[in-house]
């Protein structure tokens, strides 16, 4: 069955239908990874968004139980050069398409995709509305232009109660702006007791939980839109060791006098190549926001720069100069990815046991 994707400045593709069986409305941008497929759909930093694969097959290892982010995925729709219709994988259980006809999003295959990717990056990541065939182009667009998209994306994805992640060790705290699951796996791989708690929990809930560091998550939009975390990032890099990833770095900017801005067409793949300006080191990175921190709003803050992107120099990463505190843009739990960016956790747990040790100093 035929399916269309209708792009807000015109532009009209056809290609096949999978998956779902709606129609819907979302913002395209395109996802550069070879594979990750299933991290991807399942990121809620992704909430809202219609997702083009550049790689020209996907669905080739199927759908299993153990690489999801999150339990329900959130996106709007997918678009694919080609969809694998017989997945090899000893840990497949479902094919891609049957995932995402299970969940009721729409695929639409056929489509040149890296073709689509030079028109994101030329004129920007625009609204789109994957549809039936059958339906008017002028009406379809009509609507398209007319549609905005919601401001409060957080709170769709984030924990609306705390829970905990068990463990034996260190108490962390992690902060819910939309969390993958790849967070909580690498904090329980080095032996921390976690608790997750919503965005919007108090600073004086926190520390009664009496944590030895706070992590501020990932999550979707605009950083700007999340006022709620401000002051409460702003009070607790004082008492504790805070560690911010993705949307939790642009929120611990804010905090601390930055601003951000929107990227024109964003990063979103896992082999982008990020510069460590300490060691001189370079880290390959798994990367997803649309967001970044205004260069020119560091200048008057306590913040400097510890990490930039080789492929434009957008800040990677920030640190504190005068509290235990730390960001980085990139995805250090590199699901999928590289796993370079894991040595952000390993200063996260570092900065834990050098506060520990100054405290009973």
């Amino acid at each position: 069955m035929k399916r269309k994707l209708i792009l807000e400045d015109g532009t009209v593709l056809i290609g096949t239908a999978f998956g779902g069986s709606k129609d819907n409305v979302g913002e395209v941008v395109f996802n550069t990874s070879m594979s990750g497929y299933q991290e991807a759909i399942s990121d809620p930093s992704n909430y809202g968004q219609i997702l083009t694969f550049s790689y020209p097959l996907i669905g080739n290892a199927g759908i299993n139980r153990d690489d999801f982010e999150s339990i329900q995925p959130v996106i709007k729709g997918v678009i694919v050069k080609e969809v694998a219709d017989f997945p090899s994988n000893w840990r497949n259980n479902m094919t891609f398409a049957n995932y995402l006809e299970l969940k009721n999003i729409p695929g639409i295959a056929g489509i040149d995709t890296r073709m689509l990717t030079r028109i994101i990056r030329e004129k920007g990541t625009m609204k789109g509305a994957i549809c039936n065939f059958d339906e008017d182009d002028e009406v379809i667009l009509s609507k398209l232009k007319a549609v905005s998209f919601p401001a409060n994306e957080v709170k769709q994805v984030a924990a609306t109660k705390p829970y905990p992640s068990p463990g034996r060790g260190m108490n962390v705290v992690v902060v819910d702006f939309g969390l993958k699951h790849g967070i909580l796996r690498e904090l329980t791989k080095r032996g921390c007791d976690v608790t997750v708690v919503p965005y919007h929990t108090a600073v004086e809930d926190i520390c009664a939980l009496s944590p030895d560091g706070v992590l501020l998550s990932n999550g979707p939009g605009n950083p700007m839109h999340v006022e709620e975390a401000t002051e409460m990032i702003r009070e607790l890099q004082k008492k504790v060791p805070l560690f911010g990833i993705g949307l939790g770095h642009q929120l611990f900017a804010i905090a601390n006098g930055c601003k951000t801005e929107k990227m024109k067409f964003g990063h979103r793949g896992s082999s982008y190549p990020v510069k460590d300006l300490k060691s001189g080191k370079i880290l390959f990175t798994s990367q997803n926001h649309g967001y970044e921190v205004e260069e020119s709003s560091i200048d008057d803050t306590r913040l400097k720069v510890t990490y930039r992107t080789l492929n434009g120099g957008s800040i990677e990463g920030l640190e504190h100069q005068k509290h235990q505190a730390f960001s980085v843009q990139f995805q250090p739990e590199a699901s999928p990815g590289s796993e370079d960016g894991k040595v952000a956790f390993d200063r996260f747990i570092q900065l834990i046991n050098e506060g520990k040790v100054e405290n009973h100093a």
